[in-house]
Order: structure tokens, then sequence, then C-alpha cells
């Protein structure tokens, strides 16, 4: 896979993200917090979710390449863990459930639309830090994962998981909605 076409694909996928996300500020509060049932999550429950993974993440990027030397490699080889991850993410016909951490839970938690925003500012800062991602390595730079920081991925497969679960999640999002607003 090309390096230069894993970034540009990465900030296209961001960018539609950011581009949902900002339809989301135009429902009301009920539709925002309307829920299927007690344990299922709300649209701006699922936001959180993916903003407590940025809050993870985000900085560990930009840390990472803020201290990584500056050389390219044209060809991106997904790590075999990190493959795995990334293409666990992805949206699948038949979506199978996953637990998530309990910090990275937001059921029950009190939230507003402020949530949104938060999302669509990480995504911002997301498609700063892939632009700077042009001029490094993808393979050589690790990024530790939320399981344990002793279990790092390649930045190019860090990229792809943490894209493609917020890709899953919108699809989440979109069942809630057209639920919350259609019944």
């Amino acid at each position: 896979m090309q390096a230069d076409q894993l970034i540009q694909t990465s900030i296209e996928q961001t960018q539609s993200l950011i581009q949902q996300a900002e339809l989301l500020q135009h429902l009301d509060l009920s539709a925002l917090t309307w829920k299927e049932h007690e344990t299922s999550w709300s649209v701006l429950e699922c936001l959180e979710h993916l903003n407590r993974y940025g809050d993870f993440y985000l900085p560990c990027i930009t840390q990472k390449i803020k201290n990584a030397s500056l050389n390219t490699d044209p060809v991106f080889k997904p790590g075999l863990l990190g493959n795995y991850f990334a293409n666990m993410m992805l949206p699948k016909e038949k979506l199978n459930k996953m637990k998530t951490f309990k910090d990275k839970n937001p059921l029950h938690s009190k939230l507003d639309p402020k949530v949104i925003g938060t999302f669509i500012q990480q995504q911002h800062q997301l498609l700063e830090l892939l632009e700077k991602s042009k001029t490094i390595n993808l393979n050589a730079v690790k990024i530790p994962t939320t399981i344990s920081s002793l279990i790092k991925i390649k930045l190019g497969d860090t990229y792809r998981f943490y894209i493609n679960h917020m890709i899953r999640h919108f699809q989440q999002i979109d069942r809630v909605k057209a639920k919350a607003l259609h019944g």
C-alpha cells in the first residue's frame, strides 16, 4: 500500500466524518440523547466514546510525530497486529458487538451537544497530524494502544484503526438517529 495513498484516504475519510458530525449539530437534544433501550448508546454517547479515544490517541500521535525523524518510506506495510486491529474495526454487514473498556464507555454520562464540537475539533487536529505525517515514515513510528502501552502498532495502522473505529460508530449513529427521528 502506498503511504501517500493511505494518508490521502485517511484525510478524505476524516473530512467526511467532520461533515457528518456537522449535520448532527442541527438535531435537537431529544434526538441526540434518544436511546433504544437502557444499555444502548445515544448519538451523544457514541460521540463521547470517540472523543475519549481521541483524548488518548491524538496526544500520543502528536508526541511521536514531533520526535520522528523526517524520512518517508513510499510503501506502507501493515503490521500483523495493527492490520488485525484495523480490519477488526471495519464496518461489516452484520456488525459484531464489541465490549468497550470501562474508561471509554460513556453510558449514562451527562452529556450535552458540546460533545459534537469536541469531536469536530479532534477531527481537525487529526487532519493536521495527517498532513504532518506526509514527511515521516509510517512504518517506523510506533503508537501505544489503549490495550496496553506495551502493545504498539505502526502509525499507518494506528490511523487505519482509529478512523475505521470512527466510521464504524458513525454507522451506529446513523441507525440510532434514524430510529430517534422516525421511530
